[in-house]
């Protein structure tokens, strides 16, 4: 019997310390610290960043977006998108390595692991001995600490989507709807399951940026390389030996590169769709390196064409600016400028114009012809707004309802306008007519296109 696929074996990854550990936890701390802090900042009498879904509208400090604003959510996704491709160009899976989520929890879980159950060695050896209660204290403690983590990362997941305070008490009084508990659960058990379990599984078979990366690789992007002209042949010797009387290359073989990877490769095998990036193997590479005296880099941030060329860091980052990362950059700009002036520029409110069907066209009192229509105004402000509705388009078209209207703060509200023109007009069918609807003070105004019916 043969089996066809290889057994699973747990990774234990070691501890380290260096230039892109430090860089890790700073992202650890930066991405949290807006994740668990953003849904408690205030903005006014609301909360600041606020996506509520029930009342259709989206709460970004002070921006209110409506359902008809979808086109900025399509700039954001494409400025990702770019930003995913240009710093993938440039320096290989950085946002595997250091802010996508799967990392920055797994950080966190690992820290916990750690100290609760020891490190590498004592955690390998407990797994593998018989359960004793201490054993069975320390996994218990360690779950429960990753429980309280990913319970509190779903509560401020839903806390996004409704108002986190609200939440809060909901869920204190077990009064949390169906979808809110779903999604509570859900994301919290996403959390424990990935960051606590799956861990580097996710990255070498569910995630498809995995897959796809080396399509925006080549020769001259940054990524994790082992300097194989100087640290071959490897092998193990005293710290005073001269490493070239043993015809001995800068590598110790220490396998210490392979023990502190979180997806548990060696780097020494050359590039790997399963590495993320992460620099834990260059900053324990460098850690020995300064304990047998010899120079730093046989493992480090650089270039396939820079190691087999021998540049300098400057010939490397020369080549690193190549035309495919400037039009990365250039598209990815105009992209960015575009975004922010549409925001600028934004008319702060919206208008849907429907005519009323139940109503058909008719002749009034003085014989004029009447068309009966339903504006739908949206007030995108926090303050209580005043719009004056007219219409043109055709001689003598006039608006005979009322045509001041006042909304509230990002209320939006159905109203019924009622447009007449004189009889002789125009000939008998539909007609283009415009509504303009004018904000007070530097709302701006917006028109709104419709057809003016004259009946035969």
């Amino acid at each position: 019997m043969f089996s066809l696929y290889e057994a699973h074996k747990k990774i234990y990854p070691r501890s380290v310390t260096g230039l892109f550990s430090n860089w890790r936890w700073a992202m650890v701390w930066l991405t949290q610290l807006v994740f668990y802090g953003l849904p408690w900042l205030e903005w006014g009498q609301r909360q600041a960043v606020l996506f509520d879904l029930g009342a259709r509208r989206f709460y970004i400090f002070g921006l209110v977006l409506y359902p008809q604003d979808f086109i900025y959510l399509t700039g954001i996704l494409v400025i990702s998108a770019l930003s995913l491709f240009l710093f993938t160009a440039v320096a290989g899976r950085l946002w595997c390595g250091y802010a996508c989520p799967q990392t920055v929890y797994t950080e966190i879980f690992l820290w916990l692991e750690k100290h609760t159950e020891g490190d590498r060695s004592a955690r390998m050896r407990r797994d593998a001995g018989a359960w004793t209660s201490d054993k069975i204290l320390r996994k218990a403690l360690k779950h429960f600490l990753w429980l309280a983590v990913a319970l509190w990362t779903g509560f401020t997941f839903v806390g996004f989507f409704t108002p986190i305070k609200a939440l809060g008490t909901e869920v204190l009084q077990w009064q949390l709807g169906t979808w809110g508990t779903f999604w509570f659960l859900f994301y919290s058990f996403a959390t424990y399951g990935n960051a606590g379990f799956m861990r580097e599984q996710v990255c070498k078979h569910m995630c498809p940026y995995a897959r796809f990366q080396s399509a925006m690789f080549d020769r001259d992007t940054l990524i994790v390389t082992y300097d194989e002209e100087r640290g071959e042949p490897r092998g193990a010797r005293s710290k005073k030996a001269d490493p070239a009387k043993l015809n001995l290359g800068a590598c110790v073989d220490c396998s210490l590169c392979v023990q502190v990877c979180p997806t548990g490769i060696d780097i020494r095998k050359g590039l790997q769709y399963e590495c993320i990036g992460c620099g834990a193997c260059a900053d324990v590479c460098d850690t020995v390196m300064d304990k047998l005296g010899y120079a730093r880099g046989l493992v480090k941030y650089s270039t396939q064409n820079a190691v087999s060329q021998h540049w300098t860091k400057g010939q490397t980052l020369r080549h690193v600016l190549r035309p495919r990362v400037l039009i990365y950059s250039g598209i990815l700009g105009a992209v960015v400028l575009a975004m922010v002036v549409s925001l600028v520029l934004r008319t702060p409110f919206k208008v849907d114009v429907v005519r009323d069907r139940g109503v058909l066209a008719r002749l009034v009192d003085g014989g004029r012809i009447e068309n009966v229509y339903r504006l739908q105004i949206m007030n995108a402000t926090e303050s209580e707004q005043r719009f004056t509705i007219s219409a043109d388009g055709l001689p003598g078209l006039a608006v005979v309802s009322e045509g001041d209207v006042v909304i509230g703060s990002t209320q939006a509200r159905w109203v019924a306008v009622r447009v007449q023109a004189p009889y002789d007009v125009a000939s008998a069918g539909s007609h283009t007519i415009n509504f303009q609807i004018a904000g007070q003070g530097s709302t701006g105004h917006v028109t709104e296109k419709s057809v003016f019916i004259v009946p035969r």
